[in-house]
């Protein structure tokens, strides 16, 4: 039976395995772009390697982590990190395109882009997270039981709000957002954002 439990260091490969078999729209990305660990060196292993204490995973019966959740409590500080220490260990493998058009040169990019300040709902909702989950882990609640940790991690330190964004095409994951409450702070053809509050709760 699947659990939930804390991320661990031997877990890391996975989190690239992960990130890239859910990375288009919730489904497989493997062969989208040249190199498939692009996915996992934006989305979802910096997080771990910032915040190993916000990061957790769903472990299957075998042992393996077959989902996750990542996320950071202070996006701005963790956008200066990965401005800083995170990209600069990648930009040899990933060099910035010029005039950025295909799937791939806009991701790249946008690993050049991160800096405090260009998220615009990051004052209001300072947290951010990243979530993926393999179809075999879906449907059993665990992602709703990996957000409520999180939130309930965020609470006791006193963050006031968590945003995240997601591709529109991903309905599945939209209908999930939704029935958790959170609100749609903006909504656009390249993606929409959520936002949760907790310094409004009762």
């Amino acid at each position: 039976m699947s659990r939930i439990r804390p991320y661990r260091p031997s877990d890391r490969p996975a989190m690239y395995e992960i990130c890239l078999e859910t990375a288009d729209a919730g489904d497989d990305a493997t062969g989208i772009l040249s190199d498939d660990d692009l996915w996992g060196a934006l989305f979802a292993v910096p997080y771990v390697e910032r915040h190993p204490d916000l990061a957790w995973v769903v472990e299957g019966e075998d042992g393996h982590a077959i989902g996750y959740l990542v996320a950071t409590d202070d996006t701005d500080a963790f956008y200066a990190w990965f401005r800083d220490e995170w990209w600069p260990t990648l930009q040899e493998r990933y060099p910035r395109p010029a005039a950025p058009a295909s799937r791939e040169e806009r991701l790249i990019d946008y690993g050049y882009t991160r800096a405090p300040g260009v998220e615009p709902h990051a004052a209001a909702y300072p947290a951010h997270l990243h979530i993926d989950l393999l179809p075999e882990t879906q449907g059993q609640g665990l992602g709703r039981r990996l957000i409520e940790t999180l939130f309930a991690e965020l609470r006791r330190r006193g963050v006031p709000g968590l945003h995240l964004g997601m591709d529109p095409a991903n309905a599945g994951a939209a209908a999930f957002y939704d029935r958790l409450g959170m609100i749609r702070l903006a909504e656009t053809p390249g993606g929409i954002t959520y936002g949760v509050r907790f310094d409004d709760e009762q």
